[in-house]
């Protein structure tokens, strides 16, 4: 079980909002939020409803202003728990769409996707075991995308604008 406190204000003040559960739309709670205390439990936050936006992997922790969790702006409005996983971890990516030309399997962190992989771009991904989050450039920096197992025939599935992955790990801190 998780627990995320959304503040309206920076450094945990203004109107708060408790959040135990996956939440497709935080605005009746909130108007703007500046900070957030992950007092258990990994969630993935969204600025916009129904999971959609920019993301953001929050572990357990205290982010005093939305730049401490790489936010581009205070709107938040919908989260997601993450659930507790303890088995392998296991991921698959392709340099084209449809699980098409060079493959290679991961199973454990990548902080720079074109060294292993030789490819800028992965097109499509199949992740087997675990939880993941895609970013945008090498050593864990950029935008953000959470990967739980199924197919991703086409980089637009897991709700990424382009192709390019610089790094992703496994989600493992709870």
């Amino acid at each position: 079980m998780g627990k995320i406190v959304f503040y309206e204000d920076k450094n945990f003040q203004g109107r708060s909002y408790e959040c135990s559960n996956d939440c497709t739309d935080l605005h009746t709670y909130f108007s703007r939020c500046n900070s957030i205390r992950v007092e258990s439990g990994c969630f993935m936050i969204y600025e916009r409803p129904n999971y959609m936006g920019h993301q953001y992997f929050m572990k357990r922790g205290e982010y005093s202003d939305y730049q401490r969790w790489m936010g581009f702006s205070s709107s938040i409005r919908s989260c997601r728990i993450i659930p507790m996983y303890r088995g392998p971890y296991r991921l698959r990516i392709y340099e084209k769409a449809d699980y098409g030309g060079h493959m290679m399997e991961f199973t454990d962190d990548c902080p720079c996707v074109s060294d292993r992989f030789h490819h800028r771009h992965v097109y499509s991904c199949n992740v087997m075991n675990g939880y993941w989050i895609f970013y945008e450039y090498p050593n864990y920096r950029g935008r953000q995308y959470f990967l739980k197992a199924g197919e991703y025939r086409r980089y637009r599935d897991w709700c990424a604008t382009c192709a390019i992955v610089g790094s992703f790990r496994r989600v493992t801190d709870y």
